[in-house]
């Protein structure tokens, strides 16, 4: 535990003044501080107004620089938020925590033993413990489950409590999470932020690791592992899910692939990736997608996120589903109210960590309860799978918020009545509160606390941690809690050192390079998309450029409007201060690296999101003349430094191949393209030298003037000149041939496809590439990404 150090004589626990009538985590019932918190309020306290803010700052910036967010569906304007980081961490003692963890256990086995009963003998509901309706009649309950028994051997895996502290100091179990408990990785990068805040302090501390949490679940999902041929993966609903972060860096912490529905199919009754070289087994499949979502034969037909005959495979033990299908039931806010005696039923056992007390309307006493207790309830359907302070559709029923309802409503009594089976009741939890920092003061606020359990080797083991989410005022009821707030790191403290742990495990015999996993065939997809978008945004940017330089130096004006209608071709209007045309494009090269997350650095991400951000703060002052020109010479060398950085940082493996594919292809066409239309205005030969980079390389080897000659031997014949057309359908060539490689030396109709058009432009002369060559090579050149499209991605 941290040392009870003597506070400076101008402590921040001088001004904190708890709320009365609450526990609090800093400050005991007799007004004095709780050893555990010493020396962090010391830590704190000692630091000047300045140092803190330096401290906070330096935490937020990692959030940043590592992309961290998270989505508020339903509200486009704030689809994407930064996360909401509260610096100073939630402290408990060793000895309290064990105390929540064995509780927890005792729970998870509890709703492994319930849901086990729910699909299988149905002994519960026959014996009376659980009404039938309420399961029959239940969207989470998923019937093609019955009778299913999971390969894995349990139906949880991986579990999350929400539990915050009552009126009388105990710890209460607001919520279960056990279809697909989302949080881990906002947990692990919170924990991040709170080192970068406190860095020496932490250090000092004997805070208990996360890492040990997450290698001994990994290695428990890799002992599911049947076929050495298949491979483990994590199932995301996708990019606009609102946790889609956390889900990515929960892939790439574990060096797990990171998959959505459709990256899967069905084939002879075994689940198989689509890769860019054929059907890959899957066998342990963690599922961050709610079950009802996941088959749309079996389960939601509209389901889109989903892959046909996932079911099927469930049933025939082909894959471990970590959780099961179907656990989403245990979430049902009315299936609280039986918990404790079940537990009894079931166990012999009383619940070691109660939850808030909960009342089904469906039975006549509790009902009458309910009516008599209104005003001191939250009231919603009994069928939720969140707490009503969670979900809007909790409160409002018939079109008014039950949840502020009095004893004496007029409205109150009818209502309950005619959807009584429909409703529960629920205590209005008052909740424990915390120091949060603000304006250089501590002030208290209510929290909870999420909780993540994984199933092991060592069976049960609680993530030593979590993280706390704090509400932002001082209601400390928890239906406040859905006005939404900031999170906080948990910390554990032990009287003892802990040990250090990684996720490094100790090798059994001598090293050998792993191979990599074959690529998804929509992350090649997107890499490939990627590469093009990328390079298109900066040839746009280089004839925008040229447009403004021309324009500033009253330029002939068929060479301008030439300009111009190039660029129409491509969606940009040189009118406007922000070019559609090019931000689409700079957003369609984010959109395509936003879905490929787990294999995307945080630098190239950091780098592309800057890019985008620049391009609307940078461009929209920007005058026409040489105010934009200077713009576009800024953007094109910060979208230089993102190809360089993604290009020079990636393995040269198949996911490079498809970025590098994507970018030659781009850079050929839209030169070609240019090329096609050269000698039609004054002052165009000199504009595609410009265009194409290559104005020092021309000036060196051709003393002469400008002419048609040079500028088609430069730019479309030297396979020298990394910006010829020559240079990049060779690079094409040598990247398709290392993904086509067959031990039979025969090609592929897309290797065809390449070398017809490489070796059409290797015949060519200067004086052959008419205008008319140029054309059919560009058509060519762009009939390559359908053949590429068939070759690995259909």
């Amino acid at each position: 535990m941290l040392n009870s150090a003597a506070l400076p004589p101008q402590s921040l626990f001088d001004d904190y003044q708890p709320l009365t009538g609450v526990p609090d985590e800093l400050v005991d019932a007799a007004g004095q501080m709780r050893p555990a918190w010493a020396e962090l309020i010391a830590h704190m306290s000692a630091l000047s107004p300045e140092g803190m803010a330096e401290a906070i700052a330096r935490g937020e910036q990692h959030l940043a620089d590592a992309g961290v967010f998270f989505r508020n569906q339903g509200d486009e304007a704030k689809a994407g938020r930064d996360w909401p980081f509260s610096p100073v961490p939630v402290i408990l003692p060793e000895g309290e925590w064990q105390e929540i963890e064995a509780g927890l256990v005792q729970r998870a086995d509890l709703l492994e033993q319930v849901v086990a009963d729910l699909y299988g003998p149905n002994r519960l509901i026959a014996e009376g413990h659980l009404p039938a309706s309420l399961i029959a009649e239940n969207p989470e309950w998923l019937r093609p489950m019955v009778g299913v028994k999971p390969r894995s051997g349990h139906f949880l895996h991986f579990v999350a409590f929400e539990i915050g502290r009552g009126p009388d100091g105990r710890w209460w179990v607001l919520s279960d999470r056990t279809d697909a408990p989302s949080g881990a990785g906002f947990a692990l990068e919170n924990r991040v932020a709170a080192m970068r805040v406190f860095p020496d302090l932490y250090q000092e501390a004997n805070v208990h690791r996360l890492a040990g949490f997450f290698r001994d679940f990994r290695d428990a999902l890799d002992r599911f592992r049947t076929n050495p041929a298949a491979r483990g993966a994590i199932l995301t609903p996708g990019p606009l899910t609102d946790t889609y972060f956390e889900q990515a860096y929960i892939a790439r912490y574990l060096g797990m692939m990171l998959l959505e529905g459709e990256d899967l199919l069905v084939e002879g009754g075994q689940l198989c990736l689509r890769t860019v070289t054929g059907l890959v087994p899957i066998d342990v499949l963690w599922r961050r997608m709610d079950g009802i979502w996941t088959d749309p034969l079996e389960l939601r037909e509209d389901s889109a996120l989903g892959t046909p005959g996932l079911m099927a495979t469930v049933r025939a033990g082909a894959v471990s589903m970590i959780n099961a299908l179907g656990v989403g039931v245990l979430e049902t806010q009315a299936l609280m109210a039986f918990l404790p005696a079940i537990s009894q039923a079931l166990t012999g056992e009383d619940l070691k960590l109660p939850n808030v007390a909960t009342w089904w309307c469906g039975q006549a006493a509790e009902l009458a309860h309910v009516r008599k207790q209104a005003h001191r309830m939250m009231i919603g359907p009994a069928m939720a799978t969140r707490m009503p302070y969670e979900s809007a559709d909790l409160h409002a029923i018939g079109g008014k918020m039950r949840g502020s309802l009095t004893g004496d409503d007029p409205d109150l009594h009818d209502w309950l009545t005619d959807n009584a089976p429909d409703l529960m009741g629920k205590e209005l939890v008052k909740l424990s509160t915390t120091p949060v920092y603000e304006n250089g003061k501590l002030v208290p606020h209510p929290m909870t606390i999420r909780v993540f359990l994984a199933r092991t080797a060592k069976g049960w083991q609680a993530m030593p941690g979590g993280f706390a989410r704090i509400g932002t005022g001082t209601d400390t009821t928890a239906i406040s809690m859905r006005n939404g707030g900031t999170v906080a790191d948990v910390w554990v403290l032990s009287d003892q050192p802990v040990d250090q742990v990684t996720l490094l495990t100790t090798p059994s015999g001598p090293f050998i390079r792993a191979r990599a996993d074959a690529l998804p065939s929509r992350a090649a997809d997107n890499l490939f998309w990627l590469g093009r978008y990328t390079e298109r945004s900066e040839g746009l940017l280089r004839l925008l450029r040229a447009y403004h330089n021309r324009l500033a130096e009253a330029a002939s004006v068929p060479l301008l409007v030439a300009l111009r209608n190039r660029l129409k071709t491509y969606g940009v209007d040189v009118d406007e201060p922000l070019p559609r045309g090019v931000t689409e494009t700079i957003r369609s090269a984010v959109y395509s690296a936003s879905q490929i997350r787990d294999r995307f650095s945080v630098d190239g991400w950091a780098a592309l999101k800057d890019l985008e951000k620049s391009m609307a703060r940078i461009a929209l002052t920007a005058k026409p003349g040489p105010d934009a020109a200077h713009v576009m010479s800024v953007m094109l060398r910060k979208i230089a430094g993102l190809s360089g950085l993604v290009h020079e940082n990636m393995i040269r493996a198949t996911g490079w191949q498809f970025l590098t594919i994507g970018r030659s292809l781009e850079r050929a066409a839209m030169t070609t393209d240019m090329l096609a239309s050269i000698g039609e205005h004054a002052g165009s030969l000199d504009l595609a030298i410009e265009v194409g980079d290559s104005i020092m390389i021309h000036r060196q080897r051709y003393s002469v003037l400008t002419s048609r000659e040079s500028v088609l031997d430069l730019l479309a014949l030297d396979e020298s000149n990394p910006r010829s057309v020559h240079f990049h359908l060779n690079v094409i060539r040598k990247r398709v041939d290392a993904l086509t490689a067959s031990p039979s030396g025969q090609m592929t109709d897309f290797q065809r496809a390449v070398l017809a058009a490489q070796s059409g432009l290797a015949l060519h002369s200067v004086e052959t590439m008419d205008a008319a060559a140029l054309r059919a090579l560009h058509g060519q050149i762009l009939d390559l990404s359908m053949a590429l499209n068939t070759a690995f991605m259909t």
